[in-house]
């Protein structure tokens, strides 16, 4: 495991886009797992200047997202479809076979997940995962207590969880209950893994996923097991290590 702790949010995100494009000009052809959420939008936002710039190249990249909830319609402005079409799809250019993102209403979210994790194997898995951190220690929506060999499935998501996206829409019962989510034995095949952590609130399960005992409750912890795991913390998030 890498550990880098930056001074403070910009500058890990400047770090972290300049990972990730150094990935990508390794292999033009990366096949990338994108999350959601408010930590990695200075990294896109940085990934999209570059772009710009001529620095990265996304044309030939294949993106599959982390995670999609279910149960609200497809143009849901809290679906990470809109999110993803918002910060990433659109800016980087992307063209629709370039994109997966798991389905917010399937006739059958069990044949769903079954289709996203085919998807994977057929594209020869993922060469980089980028995650988040939970405060309760997921990774994607992997919540406490979600087996090690889980592949690509639907979640029960925490109250925890829902209640930290209940602002985002208006209230908590209008949070779905489920999502469906690439499982954690899919994210440590992957063949990079970078983990961004940032703010003050997610210091003591920073410490805990990557300090502490490997155990289940702390679905991130399983991570020091990657052969090439980074961290980018800041200084608020990293106080606790």
């Amino acid at each position: 495991m890498q550990l880098r702790v930056e001074q403070d949010y910009e500058r890990l995100s400047v770090v972290a886009a300049q990972w990730v494009a150094d990935r990508i000009l390794e292999n033009s052809c990366a096949i990338l797992a994108l999350p959601t959420g408010n930590t990695p939008l200075g990294m896109y936002q940085h990934l999209t200047r570059m772009a710009r710039q001529g620095l990265v190249d996304f044309s030939q990249v294949v993106c599959f997202n982390l995670d999609e909830y279910l149960g609200l319609p497809l143009h849901h402005p809290q679906s990470f479809r809109a999110y993803m079409q918002k910060h990433v799809w659109g800016p980087w250019g992307l063209r629709p076979d370039q994109i997966h993102i798991p389905s917010t209403s399937p006739d059958d979210p069990l044949v769903e997940c079954q289709r996203y994790e085919e998807a994977l194997a057929q594209v020869g898995g993922l060469d980089l995962a980028i995650l988040g951190l939970g405060t309760n220690g997921h990774i994607a929506f992997n919540e406490p207590g979600t087996p090690w060999e889980s592949t690509t499935h639907v979640a029960m998501l925490t109250e925890e969880t829902r209640g930290e996206e209940a602002a985002n829409f208006g209230d908590l019962e209008q949070v779905p209950r489920q999502a469906i989510t690439m499982g954690i034995k899919t994210l440590m095949r992957a063949g990079h893994i970078l983990l961004l952590v940032s703010g003050e609130r997610k210091a003591p399960m920073l410490a805990r996923a990557v300090r502490g005992p490997i155990n289940p409750d702390v679905p991130a912890s399983i991570l020091q097991l990657h052969p090439r795991l980074v961290v980018l913390a800041d200084r608020a998030a990293a106080g606790q290590l």
